[in-house]
């Protein structure tokens, strides 16, 4: 049997010349890795996927675990996230943009970012889909640091960031907030969706990933605060800003992004550690089912702050 990979448009891979539902050897397996952390961003078309199949071909990337904000958990397999839109949790996701309401719309992030720790990786299959709406986008921050001049390469060297988990999407000092307006049932707090209150992190300006050693640029917009301590790296506040400003900028750049528009039975696995996502999200109504597996974070890549 041997693997065909292709390159996506822009950023990572897809991967086929394999059937989902034959035995995995470990040789099999091992180079489906290795292609992972080669892409960081991995598609698989055209799979006969069940739900324990899916749990099954995830494992071969890690140890699953849960997501901590289970809100929409399959009680018959509880290593699934099911990301549902169209039902009756819509109009908590539902917001305006530019005078046109959607629904689960979120900026480009990093999975529990907001924890220090964050997953190794997620793998999402396409159960229900709409016909042009609801794309997900993947973003290589690894070829995002690759692309940054020598002095700001050496400048994140000395600076940690700050991300502060936040419910308001206006209360995010980084993300493109022009033509915005929250919805009426939009969550003003963590716990209004019974949500912890993460503390505040820190992550280094480049993070250096656990497995590939390749350097990872530690900025993505949502949750994104502020620069600990700049005057450490003989920044003021304001150039710190500007600084972070300038970042986000760089991540936004369309050369590090693939934006899929699923089919049903997609299957798109991306590295947590290297590539940030985003959900363009759907009109009211629109149904759309994804089944999520989430592969376990086995290293603190960031610090807690300390409250107080």
């Amino acid at each position: 049997m041997s693997l065909s990979v292709t390159a996506l448009e822009n950023v990572g891979a897809e991967v086929g010349g394999f059937d989902i539902n034959e035995p995995m050897t470990e040789e099999l397996a091992s180079e489906l890795k290795s292609i992972w952390y080669e892409h960081g961003i991995l598609l698989f078309r055209d799979q006969d996927i069940t739900p324990d199949k899916q749990i099954e071909f995830s494992r071969i990337f890690g140890p699953l675990e849960s997501h901590p904000l289970k809100v929409a958990t399959s009680d018959e397999h509880p290593e699934l996230f099911v990301l549902e839109n169209g039902g009756e949790n819509d109009r908590f996701m539902t917001a305006s943009y530019n005078g046109e309401q959607v629904v689960g719309r979120l900026d480009w992030h990093i999975d529990l970012h907001y924890t220090g720790r964050p997953n190794h990786g997620a793998l999402l299959r396409a159960v229900t889909v709409p016909g042009t709406d609801g794309l997900t986008g993947f973003g290589d921050l690894a070829k995002a640091y690759d692309a940054l001049d020598d002095d700001t390469k050496a400048l994140l060297q000395k600076i940690e960031v700050a991300y502060a988990f936040c419910m308001q999407r206006r209360h995010m000092r980084y993300v493109d907030l022009e033509g915005y307006e929250p919805g009426a049932y939009s969550p003003r707090k963590p716990s209004d969706m019974k949500f912890p209150d993460f503390p505040d992190t820190a992550y280094p300006g480049v993070v250096t990933h656990p497995v590939t050693g390749r350097k990872v640029l530690g900025v993505v917009e949502q949750f994104l605060d502020r620069v600990v301590a700049p005057h450490q790296a003989g920044l003021s506040n304001d150039e710190a800003i500007e600084l972070l400003e300038r970042l986000v900028a760089h991540t936004r750049k369309p050369e590090f992004h693939y934006f899929h528009q699923w089919r049903e039975g997609d299957m798109v696995l991306w590295d947590n550690w290297r590539a940030m996502h985003c959900a363009t999200g759907t009109p009211p109504g629109v149904k759309r089912v994804i089944n999520r597996t989430t592969i376990e974070g086995d290293v603190t890549l960031g610090r807690v702050l300390e409250q107080g």
